[in-house]
C-alpha cells in the first residue's frame, strides 16, 4: 500500500488508519510504502519485486494512479499486479466513474479481490511514450489548468476565473487532427481524448465513455464566438456539451494532433509533454481491484 502524506488533501495516513481494519479483518497483510517525492509511486511500481504479492494499492487520486500505471507498464520484466486505489486525492475521476468516492467503500472492494480489466492509452508526445487511463488533452482546458495554478489563492474559483480569461483571449489554435486515417484541419478550442466519463472535479466530459471497450471517446471543439464558448463551458459538468453544434464526439481507437504551434498536454490531470501527439488504445492493458 503506497501512501502519499503530502498529496491531495494531505490526509493519506488518516485514511490509512480508517481502512487498515478492513484489510486486517479480511486477513490481508499490508506492506506500507511512503512516498517522499514526485514520481516516487512510479519508481515503486517500476522497481519493486512483485514476487509474493497479490496487488499494488495506493491511497491517492488520479495522479497516483497515473504514476503506478506508468511505472508498471514500463517495467523491463513486463510483470504486473492488480492495482487497487483507495480514494484520497483532489481529483478522483476514475473512482467517480466507478461510483466509489468513499475510501472505506474502496478498501472493501479491494479486499473482495474482484478484478476488472481496463483499457490504457499509449501516448506518444513528441517522441516520448507515456500511458494514460483517464484523459489526454490539448488546447484551452490545458491552458486553463496552467493559468489556474497562478490563481491558487482564489481556491476552487480559480478554474472559473482562468476559464473566462482564456475565452476572452480568443487564442488561435490551428491544427491537423488525424482520426484513423481521416484528416480534419481547422482552428480548435480543444481536442480531448477520454477513457473515463468524468474529468477533474466532476465534469462529465465524455458521458458515453467506457473504461473497457477498447476505444477512446474523442471530443473536438471547433472555434466559435466568445459568447458561444462561455455558454459551452457550464455544459461540461452535465455532459450536454456533446449536443452543442461546435462539438464533435467520436469513439476511436487512435488519433493524432499536429498543431501549427506546439503546446502542452494534459495527461490524467497533469501537465505532461507536448505536441505533436499520437494516441493508441490498448484494450484490457491492466487489471484493477474494484
Amino acid at each position: 500500500m503506497i501512501v502519499n502524506p503530502h498529496g491531495g488533501l494531505k490526509n493519506g495516513f488518516s485514511i490509512l488508519e480508517q481502512v487498515k481494519p478492513i484489510f486486517e479483518n479480511n486477513k490481508i497483510e499490508l506492506k506500507i510504502l511512503e512516498t517522499e517525492r514526485t514520481e516516487h509511486a512510479l519508481d515503486y511500481a517500476y522497481e519493486l519485486d512483485y514476487t509474493g504479492y497479490d496487488g499494488i494499492c495506493a491511497i491517492g487520486g488520479d495522479g497516483t494512479m497515473h504514476e503506478i500505471i506508468n511505472g508498471m507498464l514500463k517495467r523491463p520484466d513486463k510483470k504486473q499486479l492488480p492495482i487497487g486505489l483507495v480514494t484520497g486525492g483532489t481529483g478522483n475521476s476514475f473512482m467517480h466513474d466507478l461510483d466509489c468516492l468513499d475510501p472505506v467503500k474502496a478498501a472493501k472492494r479491494i479486499a473482495s479481490g474482484r478484478l476488472r480489466d481496463i483499457d490504457i492509452a499509449e501516448i506518444d508526445s513528441n517522441g516520448n511514450i507515456r500511458y494514460g487511463f483517464n484523459i489526454v488533452g490539448w488546447g484551452m482546458p490545458t491552458d486553463i489548468t496552467i493559468l489556474a495554478e497562478k490563481f491558487r489563492w482564489l481556491g476552487g474559483q480559480r478554474y472559473n476565473v482562468a476559464s473566462i480569461i482564456e475565452v476572452l483571449k480568443y487564442k488561435q489554435r490551428l491544427a491537423k487532427v488525424i482520426i484513423e486515417g481521416s484528416i480534419i484541419v481547422g482552428d480548435f478550442v480543444f481536442v480531448l481524448g477520454c477513457n473515463t466519463i468524468h474529468t477533474g472535479k466532476g465534469m462529465k466530459m465524455a458521458p458515453l465513455a467506457q473504461i473497457n471497450d477498447g476505444m477512446i471517446d474523442l471530443i473536438i471543439a471547433r472555434k466559435a464566438s466568445r459568447i458561444k464558448l462561455l455558454r459551452l463551458f457550464p455544459k461540461l459538468f452535465s455532459g450536454k456539451h456533446i449536443a452543442d453544434p461546435i462539438v464533435e464526439y467520436r469513439h476511436v481507437r487512435e488519433f493524432s494532433v499536429v498543431p501549427l504551434e506546439d503546446g502542452s498536454l494534459n495527461i490524467d490531470g497533469e501537465i505532461l509533454g507536448t505536441t505533436p501527439l499520437h494516441v493508441t488504445m490498448i484494450q484490457n492493458a491492466v487489471s484493477v481491484l474494484v
